[in-house]
């Protein structure tokens, strides 16, 4: 059978593309999404919510358009810590030099600039690192108190009005989200967006906040970008839907050789989990600007991918690139091309997922094992929440699933679930219907064809949440479709 027909994308990782004003326009995210982008992500940091209303509205009428399910991400921009402002907009801080953030407003020079974060001087302690511009400048304290920080720079240069800060060996009393962003929440929430990120994630307390101000709607992505977050990763792991590995501040504050390792650790365990997770940041950064990517940008996309991550991310790439569309297509053509790869099934296994003693678990291992055994065209999963597509996307069978689900909420959010193409059809009311049902959609969506034999997954009695407790083995007989119109 063709590859290709087993899945519309023919991959099950999913690519996440960021909108911007490259590619904003109806036009262009139509030819995204045909590129292969199976989600879109709203920016919150950069915008007017008039503009990103327009921008879901384009996604919502290509949905229509296209007959698919779309997801849309809104990621809020979180506290951002900065300097306040220069005499002559700018001073050169002296490499091995002492340089002063203080509470003073006056403008800085090259010995003193004001911090307007209160929260910081009581906090600090010598021998911590202070990051400024992405980094670029390094201080060192050597001395802190409620109204001056004295630094020693550690990599002095150029530094500006309103440069970031980064401080990475301290846990900031800082919440991760400021009022701006509890408006942006507020407002993704009411354009029924489909997943949050959450940045400046430092402890769980950040994510049950959100989930708190989210009211029950939508799916919560906690951003790994802070240090602080990793010791307690468990803990935000458990109140969150889904982890992004923000790659860019994560480089920021800490080592860059510290970062893969840390990226492999934080998508293992959101796989044992069986929740989401996405690698994101700077995979295709070259082709902002050029329109082929570097081999070590091709290759950090297929190591993401062998890894077993969920979704790969486009940002600036897709954003405000010259290339978004050939940016798509080049990770989509990555992602086939790994997914292809006869030792790809050994790679994406190195992670032992066993079950929770629950019967959903032991049948959503029981797929992938038979899917292993048989020749099965892709198993059929019947789900109201979208909690047993992720138990089975869990076990990375070998296989596509097709979720069929009678929300169309579920089947949004499921657009970031590895191998899960999902499709809102009507609920069903007895065993009968939905054998019928499930063989009609595989054989629609290019599941299989006549003498396809597929694996069925529900719970019963049907609509009743968490109760996955059946597992049968069906064969196509190739004339489902003809026999009835759904």
């Amino acid at each position: 059978m063709d590859v290709a027909k087993l899945d519309p994308r023919g991959r099950k990782v999913k690519i996440l593309a960021t909108v911007g004003p490259a590619s904003r326009s109806p036009e262009m995210l139509e030819k995204l999404f045909r590129a292969g982008a199976d989600a879109f992500r709203v920016n919150m940091s950069h915008g007017e919510h008039a503009v990103h209303a327009e921008t879901i509205a384009a996604i919502r009428a290509l949905e229509r358009k296209v007959n698919r399910p779309i997801t849309v991400l809104c990621d809020l921009q979180g506290p951002k810590l900065r300097v306040g402002k220069f005499k002559d907009g700018r001073a050169v801080i002296r490499h091995s030099g002492h340089f002063t953030l203080d509470r003073n407003p006056e403008p800085g020079d090259e010995n003193r600039v004001q911090l307007p974060h209160p929260e910081l001087f009581g906090i600090l302690r010598p021998g911590q690192r202070l990051l400024i511009d992405d980094g670029k400048l390094r201080l060192r304290v050597i001395r802190a108190d409620e109204n001056e920080i004295l630094c020693s720079a550690e990599v002095g240069g150029v530094i500006s009005d309103r440069k970031g800060v980064n401080v990475p060996d301290a846990v900031i009393p800082v919440p991760a989200m400021t009022d701006k962003d509890r408006r942006d929440l507020a407002f993704a929430v009411a354009q029924g967006a489909d997943w949050i990120a959450l940045s400046f994630v430092q402890r769980p307390e950040d994510v049950a906040e959100a989930r708190r101000l989210m009211g029950g709607y939508g799916a919560l992505m906690a951003k790994i970008e802070k240090p602080a977050a990793i010791s307690r990763l468990d803990e935000i792991l458990e109140l969150a839907d889904g982890l992004m590995v923000a790659r860019g501040d994560l480089g920021v504050e800490l080592n860059p050789e510290q970062v893969p390792p840390l990226q492999k650790r934080i998508v293992e365990k959101a796989r044992r989990e069986g929740k989401p997770v996405v690698v994101a940041t700077q995979m295709l950064e070259s082709m902002i600007e050029s329109p082929t990517p570097t081999r070590a940008e091709v290759s950090d996309v297929a190591n993401a991918v062998y890894d077993g991550a969920d979704a790969v991310m486009l940002s600036a790439e897709t954003a405000a690139g010259a290339w978004p569309e050939e940016a798509v297509t080049i990770m989509d053509r990555i992602a086939s091309e790994v997914e292809n790869d006869p030792g790809y099934a050994a790679r994406v296994h190195f992670i032992e997922t066993r079950p929770d003693p629950t019967t959903a678990d032991a049948l959503a291992e029981a797929c992938a094992s038979i899917a292993k055994a048989l020749p099965i065209a892709g198993i059929i999963v019947f789900t109201g929440s979208g909690s047993t597509a992720r138990r089975v996307a869990r076990e990375r069978p070998g296989v596509p699933m097709l979720v069929l689900t009678p929300s169309n909420v579920t089947a949004r959010k499921l657009g970031l679930l590895w191998g899960a193409h999902a499709v809102a059809t009507k609920d069903i009311g007895s065993f009968e219907e939905m054998i019928a049902k499930g063989k009609r959609m595989a054989l629609r969506h290019a599941f299989g064809t006549a003498g396809s034999r597929l694996i069925t997954l529900a719970g019963v009695p049907f609509g009743t949440p968490g109760s996955t407790n059946l597992l049968h083995m069906v064969t196509l007989s190739g004339d489902e479709l003809a026999k009835h119109h759904d």
